[in-house]
């Protein structure tokens, strides 16, 4: 005798990417309240306004309640696995071209600490994606 399987029920790639999702949301709520916590020293050792990093802090915190709000659903939704990928996307692009451009004008710390954030929140993105077509593969759609 089988026991009946709810159509709703989470499948591997789902458990995979709800936990890359947790682990997205645990790494960047700690680097959201790195910035709040210790603004000011980590100010002085990247070369960023204070300012600037508290409010990263917040948005940062923010957007890791939300991702793991994300990941602790059974069956994430699709659209919103796909929105925090286009995220992570957008804040990779974007601490290279702040680099690029000059807006900032960093420490060395800071030349090597914005790129080293901006790929661990690209690989996050890349696994996040790949995970994604997964699931929806596995589900037909």
């Amino acid at each position: 005798m089988s026991a009946a399987v709810s159509p709703t029920a989470a499948t591997a790639p789902q458990i995979t990417l709800r936990r890359c999702l947790g682990l997205d949301s645990v790494v960047t709520g700690a680097n959201g309240l790195v910035y709040l916590a210790l603004s000011g020293p980590v100010s002085d050792l990247l070369g960023v306004d204070r300012g600037l990093l508290l409010v990263l802090g917040a948005a940062l915190v923010v957007y890791a309640l939300d991702v793991a709000w994300i990941a602790r659903k059974p069956v994430p939704p699709a659209g919103l696995v796909a929105l925090v990928v286009d995220v992570n996307v957008a804040w990779a692009v974007a601490s290279v071209v702040v680099l690029v451009a000059g807006v900032l004008d960093p420490t060395t710390a800071g030349y090597v600490w914005i790129p080293l954030q901006a790929a661990v929140v690209l690989g996050f993105a890349v696994v996040q994606y790949g995970l994604l077509r997964g699931v929806r593969a596995a589900s037909g759609r």
